[in-house]
């Protein structure tokens, strides 16, 4: 037996391994990996925070078809359990017989890539089985967003992005730094959001550390995944720019806004 104050116990509840239960075409881990932590040190519990970073968009020139870019972010206090929830999502998914998919929102709306062999209630059926799993679970997130006719210089999007996140950093600051380890994950699709990621958190935060990930293996990386899509649809629904792809999957604008995005306001971080 160790002494009183190098006593630990390790809660496996949480974060990676929860994290990492299937739904993708690839096999993924099927053991060992990094295991969730949550260190009692004495009486004093260890706070850990994980941020899962998804985007929509690109860092290229304004065009019609992409007029935005979007950086979303999915906050887990990882004491909170959502293994049962896991478990339940796993479960439904098996008795509906989802395929192995990893969640990628906007193909499926639109039919396109690993989707385009499912007709549209078949599509429904997975969008609203993760759609309910986010909906329930207790998460929060927050979206970034720059609209890019408005960027005229090639370093302006970066700008942007950066000074939009660091003010959120800033505003958050005292629930941030409340946490004594922040996990952030990202799949480094995207070399310079990376780069915005790590530069911007490492500025604001001294608690912070940085994790690739496969989107597959992590099902709240596939609810930022979903959060992106859905603000891109509310942006579109006020621009009116939604396309027939979209309109026809939820039926109508007032249908999208009633069912999905009224979801919205009730999950975002505060």
């Amino acid at each position: 037996m160790t002494n009183n104050d190098e006593i630990i116990t390790i809660n496996l509840i949480g974060d990676d391994l929860g994290y990492r239960w299937g739904w993708s075409k690839e096999s993924g881990p099927t053991g060992g990996g990094e295991i969730p932590r949550h260190f009692l040190f004495g009486s004093v519990m260890v706070k850990e925070l994980s941020i899962f970073v998804d985007e929509s968009g690109d860092f290229d020139n304004y065009e019609y078809h992409s007029p935005f870019y979007m950086l979303t972010m999915v906050f887990h206090d990882r004491s909170v359990d959502i293994s049962t929830d896991l478990h339940r999502l796993k479960s439904s998914m098996n008795q509906s017989g989802i395929p192995d998919y990893t969640f990628h929102a906007g193909p499926l709306i639109r039919r396109d890539k690993e989707y385009k062999m499912f007709d549209i209630e078949e599509r429904k059926k997975m969008f609203n089985h993760l759609f309910n799993f986010v909906r329930s679970i207790d998460i929060s997130y927050y979206t970034i967003i720059v609209e890019k006719r408005h960027v005229t210089e090639d370093l302006d999007l970066i700008d942007r992005l950066t000074k939009k996140l660091s003010s959120f950093l800033s505003e958050h600051l005292r629930t941030l730094t409340s946490y004594d380890q922040i996990h952030v994950y990202y799949d480094y699709g995207q070399r310079e959001l990376a780069k915005l990621l790590i530069s911007s958190f490492n500025t604001a935060l001294r608690n912070v550390r940085f994790k690739k990930v496969i989107p597959a293996n992590y099902k709240l990386f596939q609810a930022a995944d979903m959060f992106c899509t859905l603000e891109l649809l509310a942006e579109k629904v006020e621009r009116k720019m939604l396309t027939s792809s979209e309109l026809t999957f939820f039926k109508s604008e007032r249908k999208l806004k009633k069912t999905y995005l009224r979801t919205l306001e009730k999950k975002r971080f505060k």
